[in-house]
């Protein structure tokens, strides 16, 4: 009888049962899920990007399907730092879910109360810090574009708070070596990668555009080969494990993003399209590894042959 493989993971001193998670802002507060995935299945839930106050969100229509994927102008909607340490947190804890807490900012200073309050807070086991934000100072450009930029945030988030950060990379960015080596020398335990593409859509028939905020940010399949590139050039220059994501809809694409140097993955906008889509990729990969009598990740993460 095949041994039970071992699909544990390191993820810069959180340990994971397994290496998928889901995807910040595609599984609500993980309460959404419920009646289809056990939060307590998967190795961790990424939840809504949180900031230090209640977020509106842009006007509607803020989804729109594309031929190989989705634009959401969602805005960020959230309800603010209090009301999810108070109302949202507590139902994932309750229900054995390992909680990573993404948080966004407009300036270094909010990031810093983001992570002191929730550092603060009962059952957050890490932060994962959503630096595609603008930085209001610097004229708006997204703090993620800029290594020296994206290094004041995650210096000033690891220095206020005891929990391991994550840091989401932006894939608008010439050189993603330089912006993930600056978060990782800032303190990064871990980077997660990729963010959203920006893009739009029209309405013919309106002339009109098919957004209420005109542009919106572009995941599914359509965005997964470049994030495999951005994945493969992040995980080969940095010692922090990466975890990957980006159009991942099935098994085959969580293990492509292994295969490439991802550490663990994330799935976003498959659970759109499938509510049990996490679940369903989990047993993708256990069932591989049985299949395959694969031991455990490490035989496979990184081992691409070029």
């Amino acid at each position: 009888m095949a041994v039970k493989p071992d699909l544990r993971v390191d993820l810069g001193g959180l340990i994971l049962k397994n290496p998928v998670i889901a995807a910040s802002g595609t599984f609500g507060y993980g309460r959404e899920y419920a009646e289809f995935v056990d939060p307590a299945r998967l190795g961790a839930v990424v939840t809504k990007g949180i900031s230090l106050q209640p977020r509106p969100g842009n006007p509607p229509p803020r989804i729109f399907e594309t031929p190989a994927g989705m634009i959401n102008a969602i805005g960020l909607e959230n309800v603010g730092l209090e009301a999810f340490v108070r109302d949202k947190l507590p139902w994932l804890v309750e229900r054995g879910a390992v909680v990573i807490v993404n948080i966004l900012g407009e300036s270094v200073e909010e990031y810093a109360a983001l992570a002191a309050g929730l550092d603060r807070a009962e059952g957050a086991a890490m932060i994962e810090v959503n630096v595609s934000c603008p930085n209001v100072a610097a004229g708006g450009l997204a703090f993620g574009t800029d290594p020296e930029a994206t290094a004041q945030v995650v210096r000033a988030v690891v220095e206020s708070t005891r929990l391991p950060v994550m840091v989401k990379l932006t894939p608008l960015v010439t050189d993603i070596v330089a912006v993930a080596q600056a978060a990782v020398e800032a303190g990064a335990a871990a980077l997660s990668l990729i963010n959203t593409v920006p893009a739009m859509a029209v309405d013919l028939a309106s002339r009109r555009p098919a957004l209420g905020n005109i542009v919106g940010g572009l995941s599914g399949p359509a965005v997964k080969p470049i994030a495999l590139r951005l994945v493969w050039q992040a995980a080969g220059a940095v010692t922090v494990p990466v975890v990957g994501l980006g159009g991942i809809m099935t098994a085959r694409d969580a293990l492509e993003f292994l295969l490439v140097g991802a550490a663990a993955v994330q799935v976003g906008t498959a659970s759109f399209v499938n509510p049990r889509a996490c679940l369903d990729v989990l047993e993708g990969i256990e069932d591989h590894f049985r299949r395959n009598d694969l031991p455990d990740l490490s035989v496979l993460v990184g081992r691409l042959k070029v």
